[in-house]
């Protein structure tokens, strides 16, 4: 019986996981060359869906990480914690953090020219996001080493960290308050 933390199903997932981001660059490729009068429009929707992926595994990450820490280590439930949290970040959250870049770059570039103080501010936010993202990717390594060190408590904490960012976030972009 193969069983979904089996090395085939990993391969599966990898597949279609470049599978997606191929698609998702020749889009944008594809609306560059085809040039239409609504690009910006089409890049905000490749920008919202980036960010819409990017948060969820930002979301569900730190549950991952509290029901790991009550899990013997070593354990079927471990392992398969391991496997979760891998895949997670590796094939869903790390490439829509870095489309959420690109695509959020070239609006904040084309539309904006880097101007507003708003936009200074998102973008000083969306780094500290990246510091948060950056800082589950080392949670990773230690959970897959049997190496954390962090409570369950911890990890509830640190699961507000990127709602209380998103919703800053998202009152600067929608309000522009300066």
């Amino acid at each position: 019986m193969e069983r979904q933390t089996d090395l085939r199903p990993g391969v599966y997932a990898r597949r279609r996981a470049h599978f997606a981001l191929a698609f998702f660059a020749l889009m944008a490729v594809g609306l560059f060359a085809w040039n239409p009068d609504n690009l910006y429009l089409w890049i905000k929707a490749l920008h919202i869906i980036a960010v819409i992926s990017w948060m969820a595994g930002l979301f569900y990450m730190p549950r991952l990480f509290i029901y790991h820490t009550d899990a013997e280590p070593g354990s079927v439930q471990s392992e398969t914690f391991k496997v979760m949290e891998r895949r997670l970040l590796r094939i869903i959250m790390t490439p829509a953090m870095m489309l959420t870049w690109i695509f959020g770059l070239y609006l904040a570039w084309s539309v904006y020219g880097f101007q507003g103080g708003w936009l200074h501010a998102k973008i000083g936010l969306v780094v500290l996001l990246t510091g948060v993202h950056m800082f589950f990717s080392r949670a990773v390594r230690a959970f897959e080493r049997d190496e954390n060190r962090r409570s369950a408590r911890y990890w509830r904490f640190m699961n507000e960290a990127p709602t209380l960012l998103m919703i800053v976030i998202v009152i600067l972009v929608v309000v522009k308050p300066f």
